[in-house]
């Protein structure tokens, strides 16, 4: 694709559509054209800021012939109803996680997209990270030999945050738009598990409000089996004060640890040495600093968000994270909810 890609916004009212604009304010190859929210002062604000043209109207987004992609950052319930009118108009799009609610929505999205051929990816930030990439090769290289747990501490501290809570983010903590704290953060680590592990088998589950009773739910804790007998744990919780160990995978002839991989363990001050990513292996058996630098905030991993889009459409590139991935981590999420609701280990395929 020559000249500058046109970019349009679809809502402001995910934190991060701000951080993926300020991000790609600094790409000579990207306009930031024009956006749409309901929300009139805020889509007016937000363009003003970015340098867009706002329109109440979602159709003067979706028929600009400048705009050749768009930015789904709408709440999460609305993102299927985006996502088909952006398809139907030819719009290459980048969805906000969580996908859909749903899998019946997940297929909906699925759908039109394959009918329209239209280019598509998952906002899932958790690929871009440096440390997970590594964290992958050396998964796939086989230096860990076979894996038997792979652990996940994926949090946030979100509901301890008065301005989160009562602001204009609230719509977060709505059953109807976002489902539960669970749905909305889970799933980036639902993708991270897929993307390393493969798709599993089952899973059991606990998930509920312990410290807070703001949200749907504040902690959950779930494990997935995979077909070679592998586990993953994964701990999410929206009221973690601080942290620092986040990812560690354990394999026969190998680990490797991950720490300050996300926002609370990125949030406080790191200790003298802080390495992100170490390996251990048998083969030399001691533990070896990988080189990945720490972020400065998890800010840096939101915004490392669109590049990867803007690419895709200017180099005319794969989409790295599809539709079907979405519906695999949206389906991981629910798979837990039912076995905790339910009491009992829930089998893959959801029926």
């Amino acid at each position: 694709m020559n000249g500058k890609i046109g970019i349009g916004v679809i809502s402001f009212v995910h934190g991060h559509a701000g951080v993926y604009c300020k991000r790609l304010l600094e790409d000579d190859d990207v306009r930031l054209a024009a956006c749409w929210d309901d929300d009139q002062s805020r889509g007016e604000k937000a363009a003003e800021q970015y340098g867009m043209t706002y329109s109440p109207h979602l159709e003067d987004v979706l028929q600009n012939p400048d705009i050749q992609g768009v930015i789904v950052t709408c709440e999460t319930n609305r993102h299927t109803e985006m996502v088909i009118a952006a398809a139907e108009a030819g719009k290459a799009i980048l969805c906000q996680k969580p996908m859909a609610l749903s899998l019946a929505d997940c297929d909906r999205i699925i759908d039109v997209v394959a009918r329209t051929g239209v280019f598509f990816m998952m906002a899932h930030q958790m690929r871009h990270d440096p440390a997970n990439i590594k964290m992958k090769e050396l998964v796939a290289s086989g230096v860990l030999g076979k894996v038997a747990v792979f652990r996940r501490r994926h949090c946030i501290n979100v509901l301890f945050n008065e301005s989160f809570v009562q602001g204009p983010t609230r719509w977060h903590l709505d059953p109807a738009k976002n489902m539960g704290m669970w749905m909305d953060d889970a799933s980036h680590a639902t993708d991270l598990i897929h993307w390393i592990m493969g798709y599993p088998t089952s899973v059991i589950a606990e998930i509920d409000n312990i410290l807070t009773n703001v949200a749907p739910d504040d902690t959950g804790m779930a494990v997935y089996r995979f077909p070679d007998g592998a586990m993953a744990t994964l701990l999410n919780s929206s009221v973690t004060l601080a942290g620092e160990n986040t990812t560690e995978i354990y394999g026969d002839q190998g680990v490797v640890i991950q720490n300050y991989g996300d926002a609370p363990s990125c949030a406080v001050p790191l200790p003298p040495g802080a390495i992100a990513v170490k390996l251990y292996t048998r083969n030399e058996p001691r533990w070896r600093d990988l080189g990945i630098p720490i972020p400065k905030s998890q800010g840096e991993r939101i915004a490392a968000v669109p590049r990867p889009f803007v690419d895709a459409l200017k180099y005319d590139l794969p989409s790295s994270i599809t539709a079907r991935d979405g519906r695999v981590a949206v389906e991981m999420v629910l798979g837990a909810y039912r076995a905790a609701h339910e009491g009992r280990r829930v089998t893959f395929p959801l029926a």
